[in-house]
């Protein structure tokens, strides 16, 4: 593996202390409320550096009646303050009975941050060609990774959801808080699985959306499940296409379709005249550029696919996306340490005899973070065990492809008293204002009132 996964952070038993002040919160803008702490660059030392993790508040409306603070992390990894600042209306209801507080993650933002002098690399063809293309783009990540290392200074080697479940920790004593609520979405809900297995007697209520299961070591069962998710995409297009009389796909067969202009790109290259007179497009280039998961590209998409079976795959030269300047994937990869080509390549194969449309895809959007990273100290995945945890409030949308339901599902089954919430929607369900997940979001983080067994959500209406 590129990444070193045996170095078990977990096992370590001295932990840096931490003294904590009174906050002074200061008024920064926006209405809100900022402040700092000074925790130790590693929680694993007893003494040593300290860095600085930047907190912002957006105070509760009614601060004589709120019911408390809750801690948010929105993914990423990521700024968090920033996207309090862009995006207040997200946490508007929460602001009823809550002072909402969100952190920026350790290397970020107001925290000591670590500004990596190039940015990472961005991969175009991210379900790579050949190993000669994943070595050439590994190379860049290293060279990427190498120079971040160089300015993290006290923090290189310590980016990964231990360290920073311990930052929220000492976010927790320095609120006063006798137990932490917390709300963790995408990659937060990495940091809420870390933080609930370190600290489950300091959790009162938790919920976490569209969990990223980080209990998982054997990672063809973690790619497995997001193969069949992408792969049950595939499917909703296919039907919706059938049904749907603008589709450029309708009465015909869209799976066969894809099948056929992808085996036709394998054995030669299909022209993109629009993109330019040589331009050629691949079957890995397609698998790299096709958006099956979300309804809205499914008519253009539709229409790329017809045009590419009649031999002008322009569609398909569009690149969407953007290159990723901060240092988001070397904790990503901290937490989901990632094997490299070879091995990759034999899992592709594997998830081609039950997903064999496109959900084998799957097993590369992490090697585009994660391939040839220099080593580091890991937090890798592990059956989570957390005596003494309440109950913990837990949804994933059925079509999301990025974290799919048998995540949460999992992480519920191992969870004392969690709950799972299905609802039908995609990604980040609270945030995208499912007004059935949010409703049953807002009893429990209020009362601690769980949805009835069984309760699920029907689609955002």
């Amino acid at each position: 593996m590129n990444m070193i996964a045996s170095f078990v952070i977990g096992a370590v038993t001295a932990i840096a202390p931490v003294t904590t002040t009174p906050l002074s919160w200061q008024g920064c803008g926006d209405g809100l409320q900022c402040e700092q702490i000074q925790v130790p660059a590693d929680w694993a030392r007893g003494s040593g550096p300290k860095v600085t993790i930047g907190l912002a508040k957006l105070p509760a409306q009614d601060q004589a009646g709120k019911k408390g603070v809750v801690l948010v992390n929105t993914g990423g990894p990521g700024e968090q303050i920033t996207l309090l600042r862009q995006g207040k209306k997200y946490f508007a209801d929460l602001t009823k009975w809550f002072d909402v507080v969100i952190f920026d993650p350790r290397g970020f933002g107001k925290s000591t941050a670590i500004n990596c002098p190039i940015h990472a690399p961005f991969a175009t063809e991210w379900v790579f060609p050949s190993k000669s293309a994943y070595d050439a783009y590994g190379a860049k990540n290293r060279t990427f990774g190498q120079a971040c290392a160089k300015e993290a200074g006290p923090l290189s080697g310590n980016l990964n959801s231990w360290q920073i479940a311990h930052d929220m920790e000492a976010i927790r004593k320095a609120l006063g808080l006798a137990k932490l609520t917390y709300v963790g979405n995408s990659h937060g809900t990495v940091l809420g699985q870390s933080y609930a297995e370190l600290f489950p007697h300091k959790v009162g209520r938790m919920y976490l959306d569209s969990v990223w299961d980080h209990t998982t070591p054997d990672l063809h069962e973690w790619l497995r499940r997001r193969a069949q998710a992408l792969e049950g995409n595939t499917e909703r297009f296919a039907a919706w296409c059938q049904s749907t009389t603008t589709c450029a796909l309708h009465g015909k067969d869209p799976l066969a379709v894809w099948d056929k202009v992808m085996h036709k790109a394998r054995r030669e290259p299909i022209p993109a005249p629009e993109a330019g007179p040589e331009v050629r497009i691949s079957d890995t280039q397609i698998a790299s550029r096709a958006n099956f998961t979300y309804e809205a590209t499914w008519e253009r998409l539709a229409a790329g696919l017809a045009r590419a079976q009649a031999g002008d795959a322009s569609f398909f030269a569009e690149v969407e996306g953007a290159p990723d300047p901060n240092l988001s994937r070397v904790i990503l990869c901290a937490d989901l340490p990632y094997p490299g080509y070879d091995k990759l390549k034999k899992l592709e194969t594997t998830l081609r005899r039950d997903t064999p449309h496109i959900g084998w895809r799957m097993v590369w959007p992490m090697a585009n973070h994660c391939a040839g990273l220099p080593p580091t100290r890991t937090y890798a995945p592990r059956p989570i065990k957390a005596p003494g945890l309440p109950p913990v409030l837990i949804a994933n949308g059925e079509h999301d492809d990025n974290s799919p339901a048998a995540d949460g599902r999992r992480l519920a089954d191992q969870l004392p008293r969690a709950r799972y919430l299905k609802a039908v929607g995609g990604h980040a369900l609270y945030f995208s204002g499912h007004p059935c997940v949010r409703e049953y979001v807002h009893r429990y983080l209020t009362t601690g009132k769980m949805p009835p067994r069984g309760a699920s959500c029907g689609p955002a209406k």
